[in-house]
């Protein structure tokens, strides 16, 4: 069934033919990224007519109709398909959701306009930020897997690369829940209509943006879903009967605490073994430490510059109390190490608490038992006193080698 509710012209006509083209003969509904994707591919003119308010196109909240060149409009849903023949099961499952479902209650969820984060005020490059800076900016398809301990700067970096590239960034928090609809998709109920709503995964193809997926070692299998975006290819909407084309410029980075093979120590608790074909998809695994000494510290001074305060001699202890902390971690003498995170949770509470030194660090390591907590502290007035720090790391390794409860430094 066919209505004509559109005055068609030349230019409009150019349009349309452009677009089903594009998009495939029987295309009857298109959404804004649909529209741009022809746009950007036959070099004509944003149609305006068709998205303006009062076109009488507009299907639902983000979905318009494609008027034929008589300026007609079918209120028949169909299947769209740019990538070769559509497999039986698949038409099958979408004649079937597209029966069930009543047009007239199906739309697209807008986007926001723009994905480009801000910049981070004072942000200091270290670690691998080259690296990354280097895959996003050659926009080549060659996804990323970061991983390190918690609290390195992992997800920051990647962020703040795209902010100074000027990339758009698309952020997907993986749980042990997420599954294919919070990734690729699926519909929502909106002001009593069902709409479709693109996941962070489709959202991010479709603009060419860069996806994170932060804490991906926390996934189940359910994240196999993503196996032919890592590959680079295109994704089919079962759902709505649509392919998504990943746009130039589209690239996966991952964030982990682990290498995908759980965590033994049990500090990462969640984490699990993830598939190796997985894994496997990506073609680079890096490494990200904690900042050196001098690095950290120009990130402590940048924060707390954010207050309006000086306190270098302050900003120098910190640094020498963590490092002496993490290698005493590392060697197995704690069970607890202090992030970078950590570092500037205490520059913060230090500014707001009226430049309280211990009362600030105390604050920030009460989330560690009693006995930690209390020899970290012991250890802050040492080096706050001077002490030799390397003699106390030894001091507290030689303690544990003899099996002593007590962890003071």
């Amino acid at each position: 069934m066919s209505n004509k509710v559109v005055t068609m012209n030349a230019k409009r006509i150019a349009f349309v033919e452009a677009a089903r083209e594009i998009l495939g003969e029987s295309t009857n509904l298109v959404d804004r990224a649909d529209i741009q994707n022809v746009v950007d591919e036959s070099g004509l003119s944003y149609p305006q007519w068709i998205t303006k308010s009062g076109s009488g196109l507009k299907k639902s909240r983000g979905l318009f109709h494609l008027p034929n060149d008589r300026g007609e409009i079918s209120e028949v849903m169909t299947v769209q398909n740019t990538s070769g023949p559509v497999p039986t099961e698949i038409r099958s499952a979408v004649s079937e959701a597209v029966v069930q479902m009543a047009p007239s209650a199906v739309g697209v969820m807008e986007e926001q306009d723009s994905y480009v984060p801000e910049k981070f005020a004072g942000y200091v490059p270290w670690g691998n930020f080259n690296i990354v800076k280097d895959v996003i900016k050659s926009k080549v398809f060659y996804p990323l897997f970061i991983t390190g301990l918690s609290g390195n700067g992992k997800t920051l970096m990647v962020k703040e690369t795209c902010a100074r590239l000027k990339r758009e960034f698309v952020r997907a928090n993986i749980t042990v829940e997420t599954d294919e609809d919070d990734l690729i998709g699926g519909f929502r109920l909106l002001n009593g209509e069902t709409v479709w709503h693109d996941g962070p995964v489709v959202t991010a193809m479709k603009r060419g943006a860069l996806l994170l997926l932060d804490e991906i070692d926390l996934a189940s299998n359910k994240i196999m879903c993503l196996q032919p975006v890592l590959e680079g290819s295109s994704i089919y909407l079962k759902k709505i009967g649509k392919w998504v084309h990943p746009t130039e410029g589209f690239n996966v980075i991952a964030t982990a605490n682990t290498k995908g093979q759980g965590s033994d120590d049990g500090r990462f608790i969640g984490t699990n073994i993830m598939n190796e074909s997985f894994l496997e998809r990506f073609p680079v695994t890096v490494e990200q430490s904690y900042p050196t000494a001098s690095i950290e510290e120009k990130i402590l001074v940048n924060e707390l510059a954010k207050h309006d305060k000086v306190d270098k001699p302050f900003v120098e202890n910190l640094v020498k109390w963590a490092d002496v902390i993490r290698k005493t971690f590392y060697e197995g003498g704690v069970d607890e190490i202090i992030s970078t995170r950590r570092l500037v949770h205490v520059i913060n509470a230090f500014a707001i608490f009226k430049e309280d030194k211990l009362k600030a660090i105390s604050m920030c390591i009460s989330r560690f038992d009693s006995e930690t907590k209390d020899s970290f502290l012991d250890l802050y007035t040492k080096v706050d006193a001077g002490v030799d720090l390397e003699a106390e790391a030894a001091k507290l390794l030689e303690d544990d080698d003899d099996d002593e409860e007590d962890f003071s430094f």
